[in-house]
């Protein structure tokens, strides 16, 4: 069952609600953005986080009668699009002790899928390495885990304590899924500088975003040129089609709302095309069809 409250709050008193009177029900949450449209930044990133690990659940698996499932998401997670679900079950990376695991590839993935490299992890979507150890803190597990190895054999995978960095407890696998909605992989990085010359033109030299990504960084807001990283994009209602879906009241004028305020902020950025300055990342905004459901996509989809 999918159901789509108008804010986050009712998502949250919905959930709160299904664990005391279902508790053998599973809810998956799916957020919004915690950010405007056209922002200059990007996402919290364990809202991030959340996201891209219930995209991987449902893309990956699917209910029973024995573990029924409810998605729970809101108005404005459900206008916008989001990676196509094919691409999304690919992306993940198991492991189990015993498994030979090449360390670089798997320190590549980290850095393809959003994690942060630092000297001490303690936050979720960081990592460190320290020769034949390596912590991270993956979205889907209320603690960080250590993976030791020897030469290329994993030898154990342990969950510590961010704070004290003392294990505790033993992991039979682990699962991986990207931090974010933006993978910078070789293929990513080509289709987003041929489609952002082809919307844009020719990028100029104090093109930072542009600039960035050539290079395989990431940059402040990235997430808001999504569509330029995939051919296509799917919506949360291409998870999981054919299942019955229930609506909050007041939806529907939620969702005009949303609309609306998604095309005054394009509007803004539009008309601000003249006033960049150099070292900053140009208001170029992309059609709001291209990230966000057109209204009568919306009235068409529900």
């Amino acid at each position: 069952l999918l159901h789509v409250a108008r804010d986050g709050q009712r998502r949250q008193a919905l959930q709160n609600a299904l664990q005391f009177i279902a508790p053998k029900v599973e809810v998956l949450a799916f957020p919004a953005w915690d950010c405007q449209p056209y922002d200059r930044v990007s996402p919290n990133s364990a809202i991030a986080a959340q996201r891209m690990t219930t995209l991987a659940r449902v893309a990956r698996s699917r209910t029973s009668e024995d573990r029924p499932r409810i998605l729970s998401t809101t108005v404005n997670a459900l206008v916008q699009r989001i990676p196509p679900r094919s691409r999304i079950a690919a992306e993940t990376f198991g492991a189990a002790p015993g498994n030979v695991v090449d360390t670089n590839q798997l320190v590549a993935w980290l850095e393809v899928n959003g994690f942060l490299r630092t000297g001490t992890v303690r936050d979720r979507g960081e990592y460190a390495v320290r020769g034949g150890i390596i912590d991270l803190y993956p979205a889907s597990l209320p603690t960080p885990v250590r993976l030791d190895f020897f030469g290329d054999t994993l030898e154990s995978i342990r969950s510590f304590d961010p704070e004290t960095q003392r294990t505790v407890g033993q992991l039979r696998a682990l699962d991986l899924v990207p931090m974010s909605e933006v993978q910078l992989t070789t293929e990513s990085i080509r289709r987003f500088r041929q489609a952002y010359v082809a919307a844009f033109g020719a990028p100029t030299r104090d093109d930072r975003l542009y600039e960035a990504v050539s290079e395989g960084r990431r940059y402040p807001g990235i997430e808001h040129w999504l569509p330029l990283f995939h051919e296509r994009l799917d919506t949360l209602l291409d998870y999981v089609l054919g299942v019955p879906v229930v609506f909050d009241a007041l939806v529907e004028d939620a969702a005009a709302e949303r609309l609306s305020q998604v095309q005054d902020y394009f509007d803004a950025r539009h008309a601000a095309l003249g006033h960049s300055r150099p070292g900053v990342a140009p208001y170029r905004p992309l059609p709001p069809e291209a990230l966000y459901l057109k209204p009568e996509e919306w009235a068409e989809r529900t």
